[in-house]
C-alpha cells in the first residue's frame, strides 16, 4: 500500500522533475493551450453563424399593400427608403413628389415639381 502522508509534488520536499520531463510537460501545456484556443474560436464561429442567421431571417418590415394617388395621375416612378415611400407622378403637367408611411400607407406630404424658364448649364 502506498503512504498516505505523500500526496505528491507539493512543498519544499518535492522531488524535482528532470528537464526532459520538464520539456515533455511544457510541450503538453502548449499543446493543451491550442487545443483550447481552437475549440473557444469554434463556438465563437458558431455563436456567430446562430446570431447571423437569426437576423437574416427576421421578418421584413412591414409595407403598406395600397397607395392612393389623384385620379388621372400618371405614376413616373415609385421608391422606398427612410422609411417612407417617394410616389412621382404627374397631373395636369406638374410633378409631383408624394411621400407616403411604409407601414400605414398614410400620405405625409408632397412637394411639387416645377421648372424654371431660364436654361441650366
Amino acid at each position: 500500500m502506498s503512504d498516505p502522508s505523500n500526496t505528491g509534488p507539493v512543498g519544499q520536499d518535492a522531488e524535482r522533475l528532470s528537464p526532459e520531463a520538464q520539456a515533455v510537460l511544457g510541450k503538453a501545456r502548449r499543446s493543451f493551450g491550442i487545443s483550447i484556443g481552437i475549440l473557444l474560436l469554434g463556438f465563437m464561429a458558431i455563436g456567430f453563424a446562430i446570431v447571423y442567421r437569426v437576423m437574416r431571417d427576421a421578418p421584413p418590415p412591414s409595407m403598406a399593400q395600397t397607395l392612393s394617388v389623384p385620379a388621372g395621375a400618371e405614376v413616373v416612378s415609385a421608391t422606398t427608403g427612410d422609411g417612407a415611400i417617394n410616389v412621382l407622378y404627374r397631373l395636369d403637367g406638374a410633378m409631383v413628389l408624394a411621400l407616403f408611411d411604409r407601414g400605414t400607407g398614410e400620405h405625409i406630404s408632397s412637394v411639387q415639381i416645377v421648372a424654371d424658364g431660364a436654361p441650366r448649364l
